[in-house]
Order: C-alpha cells, then structure tokens, then sequence
C-alpha cells in the first residue's frame, strides 16, 4: 500500500518559507551589529561595553522596558501603515505627514471639544473620539494621494513626499497661529493640553507604557487576518503583486488601490492619535520628525509581516531607549544608533550582500516595494 506523505508538504513549505524570510533581516542585524562594533573599536571605544549598555538601558529594568513600549507603540503603527502600502503594491512616504496630521487634529478635538460643547464629555466618548479623528484626517490625506495614483498615474512616492511639505507647514501655521497654546509663559508652538477625558490610561501605576501598546499589538494582528483571511486583503496582495492580472479577474484596481492608501494612511494617523492621547496630552511642533522615515525601515526590516514589523519595531525602540545609557557607560556618541540602523536597513534592502557574506541561495519570491518609476 502506497502511504500518501504530500498532505504535510504545504506545512513544511510554509515553514520553511518562513524560516527563509526571518534568515536574511536576523543575518543583517547581526552582520550591521559586527561591523558597527569593528567602528566603535576604531573611535577607542569598547563594543562589548557599548552593546551592554544598550541591552541594559532597553531592557535592565521594568523601567526600561517600559519606555522600549512606549518608543515602540507609535513604530509599529507607522510601520504597518508602510508595511501594507508595500503589499499593495505602493510607496507610502507619506506617514510622517500623515502622522503629524493625526496627532493635530486628535489634540483639537481633546482640547477644544470641551469648550464648544461647554461641558464635560464622558471619557468613554471623548477618547475614541479623539482617535477616531486622528485616523479618519490620515486616512483622508493618504486617500488624496491613492486618488491621484489611481486616476492621473501621479506617482505616490513624488505625491507623498510633497504632501508631507503641505501636511508639515499647516501644521506649523496651525501651531503657531490659532492652535497655540494660549498661556502667557509658553513660547513654544504647541496646542493647550487635551482634557483628562481624552487621555489613554496607563496600565501601570508609574509607568508611562499605555493601553496604545497593547492596541498596536491588536491592530498588528489585525492587518494579518486582514491580509491573509479576507477578500479585500486578497485584492491587495494581488494588485500588488500584479494590478493587470487583477484587472483581468475582474478586481476594480482603481478602487483597491485608494483603498490601500486610506487604510495605510489611517495606520499613520493612528501612531500620531496615540502619541498624543496617551504619551504627551498635547501636540508639539516637530515632535514626530523621523517617524515615518524610520517607518519604511521598519518595514523593510520586517519584510512587510506584521510580525515582522512589530519585532523590528521593538529593535529600532529598543536601539533608541538604550542610547542615552549606552553613551552614559562608553562616552560615545549616541549618533552611534543612527548608524546601526543605517547598517542593519543597507544590509537587509541589499540582502545579495547578506546572501554573498553567508553563501545563502537566493530562493522564493522577492518584495515588489513598487512598480516601477513613472510608469
């Protein structure tokens, strides 16, 4: 009797599949580690030392670990927004823009609602509301830009990029002009403080982590089962992967595409709504600058899963916690961060480095992050 053994073969392929995409971004991250410990030495510092004091100040403590969430929360979200513009086939450069916007307009409706209501509002209303606010203005200013991709061909990278110009200015003339904080000691272009009933509540008692990061972990899980167990996450990947073949089985890719661009957008706008309701309890003038920027490094060092992105989120706000007590033990400059993420996203966006270095074969599929430039 013949035994049929192919009833597993889809397993150990997804397994093995698996395995393949974590090797490459884990390699980068060790390789980026090794060379940036060969350029600690070369300045007279101690790696070993440098490394320690990283680990320590991310991790050490329940102190540290809670500001590596806290660091992380706002990471996560903007690299999904990115993540999934990637699945579908878009460049959303946009998230920084798109982030500023949302923590604008969720500090507006926290501080302002109160007065033009003239009452207090239930927290239980005003905090969602808030955040509804923050995702509904990023997804709005994404949307414009999937709009424009879908029925002019305006590339998204270009339109993006110059939407973050529009995004970033407004909010400077709305923070220096009719959002500003009007208390006689403050010079700094900032909104008033948003009410207590708009703020997210701590889970520990002297801790500054939030609800957000548990909701950042949820939302990750969400844009999995959107992805991978729904007809609309279907569509995405497909158009992603091939917009004519999608066009050809009947899928309106104009509308996916927009799609793709909101929900993207939205993520954005969410990061910004939770730095405000549940961190700061007010907008600050260039308090998001980088986000989105190390957003798309995030991304591409998750490979676009949302695992993927929370685990390199975590890295990247573990990397930026422990800065400070890495230069406090080896007097080194914290710039020495930015230079690790620099080398760990040169080795996982060049992986034939990576797989030159180890002899790794190149196998599967390789990520599409857009389709071509101008056409």
């Amino acid at each position: 009797m013949q035994v049929d053994t192919t009833s597993d073969a889809p397993s150990k392929g997804f397994l093995r599949s698996a395995l393949d995409s974590m090797l490459i971004p884990f390699l980068a991250i060790l390789t980026a580690i090794i060379f940036g410990g060969i350029i600690i030495l070369s300045v007279g510092g101690n790696p070993i030392l440098a490394y320690y004091g990283l680990i320590q100040g991310s991790f050490g403590s329940a102190k540290a670990l809670s500001e590596t969430a806290v660091w992380a929360t706002p990471f996560i979200f903007a690299g999904l927004a990115v993540a999934l513009a990637f699945k579908g086939g878009l460049f959303n450069i946009g998230a920084e823009g798109q982030l500023a916007l949302g923590a604008t307009f969720t500090a507006l409706i926290g501080y302002a609602l109160p007065e033009w209501l003239g009452s207090d509002i239930p927290a239980i209303v005003h905090l969602p509301l808030a955040i509804i606010l923050g995702m509904t203005t990023g997804a709005i200013w994404a949307a414009i830009v999937g709009f424009l991709k879908a029925y002019t061909g305006g590339h998204e990278v270009i339109n993006t990029i110059m939407m973050n110009y529009i995004a970033l200015n407004t909010i400077s003339f709305l923070l220096n002009g009719p959002m500003k904080d009007r208390n006689p000691n403050n010079v700094i272009a900032r909104t008033p403080l948003i009410a207590d009933s708009a703020r997210m509540p701590e889970i520990f008692e002297g801790f500054r982590i939030h609800w957000g990061f548990i909701l950042a972990l949820f939302v990750a899980f969400f844009i999995w089962w959107l992805l991978n167990k729904t007809t609309l996450g279907f569509e995405i990947r497909t158009v992603g992967a091939n917009p004519d073949a999608a066009k050809y089985a009947g899928m309106n890719v104009k509308r996916i595409i927009i799609i793709t661009m909101a929900l993207s957008g939205m993520l954005a706008g969410m990061a910004g709504s939770l730095e405000v309701t549940g961190l700061n309890y007010r907008h600050e003038l260039g308090f998001s600058i980088g986000y989105g920027f190390d957003a798309i490094a995030i991304a591409l060092l998750g490979k676009s899963h949302p695992l993927g992105v929370v685990l390199a989120s975590i890295l990247f706000a573990a990397m930026r916690n422990g800065a400070t007590r890495m230069q406090f033990l080896t007097q080194l400059p914290v710039d020495l961060i930015s230079m690790l993420q620099a080398l760990i996203l040169l080795f996982v966006a060049a992986d034939a480095i990576i797989r030159y270095l180890y002899r790794i074969k190149a196998k599967g599929e390789r990520l599409v992050l857009t389709r071509g430039w101008g056409g």
